[in-house]
């Protein structure tokens, strides 16, 4: 019997497999996925900054990047019966834009390098970016 006080490694890393076997298997089927941090409060969720794992972890289930990339963009406009207005990029829809450093469909990853944001028509380049996450540690340090 596992001593139940200690949080083995090994048992975490089989955990986290069949996580992604039990992800794999639905969407091999045919099974559309929305990516969300719907995961228990205290479990690791920084909103933004995990979804970036979240769609690693869609590919390392055995999508490729492009339906990783759909999992939070196409799909839930499609799920919410708005993909003739969002979802997309396209004439007359609306979008807000991250635009990166890397190509996503070489390596899911580089949705990380982020060097832009275009958010209902406003422009944030790196540096302004950067002091918005300034001013949220801030904050967040002043609320301990």
């Amino acid at each position: 019997m596992p001593d139940l006080r200690r949080d083995p490694l090994a048992l975490r890393q089989e955990y986290f497999a069949r996580n992604l076997q039990m992800v794999g298997a639905p969407h091999h089927a045919g099974v559309p996925f929305m990516a969300g941090m719907d995961t228990a409060p205290g479990v690791y969720i920084v909103p933004g900054f995990s979804l970036h794992d979240e769609l690693a972890n869609f590919v390392e289930s055995g999508f490729t990047p492009l339906e990783s990339l759909q999992t939070a963009t196409s799909n839930p406009a499609k799920f919410l019966g708005l993909d003739a207005s969002f979802g997309s990029v396209d004439v007359g829809k609306i979008a807000d834009l991250v635009l990166l450093r890397g190509n996503p469909l070489d390596d899911i990853r580089n949705t990380q390098k982020i060097s832009a944001v275009i958010q209902n028509g406003r422009f944030f380049d790196r540096a302004a970016l950067d002091g918005i996450l300034m001013n949220v540690e801030l904050t967040a340090k002043r609320l301990k």
